[in-house]
């Protein structure tokens, strides 16, 4: 067997890309324990981001890009204390908001670590200041817990269950329902 597993990769050889595919389909089928050709692994990919000192992941296509928190951002009169302003971003004005003191946790995005994640929305353009950005994070679909784990950060509302890999606990935040949520989008102070 594993000759004849030698030998299809040799027929790849000239298909590079091809060849990159079917070991990366081998890698992952090996780290799931599964064995044979026929294994179909979906993966979810996400954005991990630290508030304060707990992890969470948002999905991928929710986030439009990672920013550094920009330099220059102008104070908006009369907007609540977690609407830090707005900043020109490549000639367009881009709102930011803190999500740490948002949630009531405390001022966040004061470490040299902190960045800015847009969200990837034509109507509600706006960059959500985070403490920090560790990149893609992949799951297998079977990492995938629908409960909602206890949070340190009141973001319980916000949360679609959760990924556990190892005993790590991941909470998936939705930056959706963060973006239909009333408190949110009633950033005037009163």
């Amino acid at each position: 067997m594993a000759v004849a597993a030698q030998d299809s990769l040799r027929t790849l050889k000239d298909h590079p890309f091809d060849l990159l595919c079917e070991m990366e389909r081998r890698s992952r089928a090996a780290a799931a324990g599964a064995h044979g050709h026929d294994v179909n692994l979906e993966e979810w990919v996400g954005v991990g981001f630290r508030l304060g000192r707990e992890r969470f992941v948002v999905p991928r296509d929710e986030v439009r890009e990672v920013l550094m928190v920009p330099p220059a951002v102008t104070r908006v009169p009369g907007a609540k204390s977690w609407v830090k302003g707005l900043a020109n971003v490549r000639g367009h004005l881009l709102p930011l908001v803190d999500l740490r003191e948002f949630l009531g946790s405390g001022i966040g995005g004061a470490e040299r670590s902190a960045r800015a994640l847009v969200i990837n929305s034509d109507e509600y353009p706006v960059g959500l200041i985070v403490d920090e950005v560790f990149g893609f994070r992949r799951f297998l679909d079977g990492e995938m817990n629908i409960e909602v784990p206890e949070t340190v950060i009141r973001a319980d509302r916000f949360l679609d269950g959760c990924f556990q890999r190892a005993g790590e606990v991941w909470p998936v935040f939705s930056l959706s329902k963060l973006l239909d949520a009333r408190d949110f989008q009633r950033a005037a102070a009163e």
